[in-house]
């Protein structure tokens, strides 16, 4: 009998304790596309009162490593997904419960071919933050690889 792989709203919490901190809520989480929530909690407001800056970015990273994990999930036995660089604009007040979206900056099929290819393939997510009437409150990249196992960690 074998059993079923928990989904990655179950997974991300699990093993991410900041998710689990900020009780971020998972919308949505497909190949192409992860949209995540940060609820209004006052512990975690900013000296106006929206949310802090760090819990967006929280926020919007948490959404960027759900959909690739999505997008790379059949890949995770031969590569650890990293994420190395990221930068985050702050467009508007952000005020209540913030939504963030992410999307991946390439097809994974390109990714993936580099990886086959012995390319350690670097790739961008694009994250949008929403405020709750759909004004958009910041907008961050973040850079990520996909750092092929040494062989001794292969099959692990």
């Amino acid at each position: 009998m074998t059993q079923a792989m928990p989904s990655i709203a179950e997974l991300l919490p699990a093993t991410v304790p900041m998710v689990r901190t900020l009780n971020l809520t998972f919308d949505e989480c497909t190949a192409t596309r992860a949209v995540l929530r940060l609820p209004d909690q006052p512990d975690f407001h900013n000296h106006v009162g929206g949310p802090h800056a760090g819990a967006m970015f929280t926020l919007a990273e948490s959404a960027s490593g759900a959909i690739v994990l999505a997008a790379f999930s059949d890949q995770l036995s031969r590569a650890v997904p990293l994420a190395v660089d990221a930068s985050i604009a702050y467009k508007k007040l952000a005020m209540g419960e913030v939504t963030a979206t992410a999307e991946l900056g390439r097809p994974a099929s390109e990714v993936v071919a580099e990886l086959d290819a012995g390319i350690r393939p670097v790739f961008p997510v694009e994250v949008t933050i929403r405020r709750a009437d759909g004004e958009i409150t910041g907008e961050m990249t973040i850079t990520w690889t996909l750092r092929p196992n040494r062989p001794a960690e292969q099959g692990r």
